[in-house]
C-alpha cells in the first residue's frame, strides 16, 4: 500500500477491498470504478429501470461479502459480474417470458438495443429473441458476458466459477444454436418470399 501512495498509482481493487474491511468508506473506490460497467451489462440484460435496482443490489451484496473477495486479484469486475449474474438468476423466469413474448409478438424491446443483433449477425429482434429464448440459461449467461460485458474467457470463468473449458464449450454451443436457429428463420422467410 505504501508503494502505491509513493508512486501515485491508484490502489488495485484487491487492496481497496482489503482496506474496506477496517475502513468501509474505502469500498467507494470499487463502486466508482465499476458501477458503470456493471450497470451497462445489467441494462442490456433487463433494461435500464431494473438494472438500476440490480446494480445497487450487486454492490450491496459485494460490500456485505467483501471479506470473501480474493484480495490478490487485480480487478473486482469479474467478481462483481458474478454477483450480478447470480442476482439475474432470480429474474430468470421474467427474462424467459420476455424473450418468448418478443419472439411471439415481434415487439422490439430495450433488451435488444444496439449490440445484441450484431453479436450474432441477426437483424430481426423477433428472430433473435426466439433464438436466445431457446438457449440453455448457462449458455445465455456466457454469451451475454462475452458479447455485452466484453469479458475474456478467463474472466467469464472467474465470474461464473467454472473452468475456462466450460466457458469455451458453452459459448461454442450457444453460437451453434443461434446460427442454426437464425439460418432456419432466414430459410423460412426466403421460402415465403418465393411464393
Amino acid at each position: 500500500m505504501g508503494a502505491e501512495l509513493r508512486t501515485g498509482s491508484a490502489p488495485t481493487d484487491g487492496s481497496a477491498i482489503a482496506r474496506s474491511i477496517a475502513a468501509p468508506e474505502a469500498f467507494s473506490a470499487i463502486f466508482d470504478r465499476h458501477f458503470r460497467g456493471v450497470h451497462r451489462y445489467l441494462s442490456r440484460r433487463v433494461g435500464r429501470e431494473l438494472a438500476d435496482d440490480l446494480a445497487s443490489a450487486t454492490f450491496t451484496v459485494a460490500f456485505e461479502r467483501r471479506r470473501s473477495f480474493r484480495t490478490d486479484s487485480d480487478s473486482a469486475f469479474p467478481w462483481l459480474l458474478g454477483i450480478a449474474t447470480n442476482l439475474l438468476r432470480n429474474y430468470r423466469r421474467s427474462e424467459q417470458r420476455l424473450l418468448e413474448t418478443v419472439a411471439r409478438l415481434g415487439q422490439t424491446g430495450e433488451v435488444f438495443a444496439a449490440g445484441a443483433a450484431g453479436a450474432v449477425g441477426a437483424t430481426d429482434d423477433r428472430d433473435l429473441a426466439g433464438a436466445l429464448a431457446g438457449l440453455d440459461p448457462e449458455q445465455r449467461d456466457v454469451l451475454f458476458l462475452y458479447a455485452w460485458a466484453d469479458l475474456s474467457y478467463e474472466e467469464i470463468a472467474s465470474t461464473l466459477s467454472v473452468p475456462v473449458g466450460t466457458v469455451r464449450s458453452r459459448l461454442s454451443r450457444a453460437r451453434a444454436h443461434l446460427r442454426s436457429e437464425l439460418a432456419q428463420t432466414s430459410a423460412t422467410v426466403a421460402r415465403k418470399e418465393d411464393r
